[in-house]
């Protein structure tokens, strides 16, 4: 604020400038004192999304049947089970697989197992990531969901949903406004992400 204030009373020689050094001691000063500074510092990370979440239900084993999937995905109202053996990740299996893997290719839901159409090759992000780093991610990627690793164990799922209730909750302050628009724009169906 102070550069920006000094400058503006149009200094009349050069040795009325501030140094370089000035400049970059201002700067400093004046970002940590800006608030948009300190809420991009406060932002909230993937791990606060993955603990605002309910523990997941929406599991199903790799050599489960399509149509069991199916049944699971009406039964917890979701778009998406997440595909497990044991406590290893394996994939996602959703509507779209299901649309895409089965339907248009002739399979039947009752003889293809989960394994076969579901898709593992999700963006993944770590615990301390940021909402804002998802959003790109999701935006780069045009996917609906990344995949939340603790190191290199698998802690959960997170849906665009969740990002664009981020969005909402903070009111778009922390957030890039056009990616905010991208996103919604997205959702909306113009350019699908999903």
């Amino acid at each position: 604020m102070r550069l920006v204030h000094s400058l503006r009373s149009y200094p009349k020689t050069m040795s009325d400038f501030p140094s370089a050094m000035d400049i970059f001691t201002i700067t400093i000063a004046d970002i940590q004192k800006n608030t948009i500074f300190n809420k991009r510092v406060d932002m909230r990370r993937v791990k606060d999304i993955i603990a605002s979440k309910a523990k997941a239900i929406n599991s199903i084993a790799p050599g489960a049947l399509v149509i069991d999937g199916l049944e699971l995905l009406n039964s917890v109202n979701l778009s998406y089970l997440i595909v497990m053996e044991g406590d290893n990740y394996k994939g996602i299996f959703s509507e779209r697989d299901y649309t895409r893997n089965v339907i248009l290719k002739g399979r039947s839901s009752k003889e293809t197992i989960v394994e076969q159409v579901m898709t593992a090759d999700y963006p993944r992000v770590e615990m301390s990531d940021t909402v804002e780093y998802c959003m790109n991610l999701i935006n780069t990627h045009r996917t609906r969901y990344l995949l939340a690793f603790d190191d290199k164990n698998f802690v959960g799922v997170i849906t665009i949903h969740d990002l664009l209730r981020q969005v909402i909750a903070s009111k778009e302050e922390v957030f890039d406004h056009s990616l905010t628009s991208q996103l919604l724009d997205n959702a909306e169906g113009g350019g699908r992400i999903y």
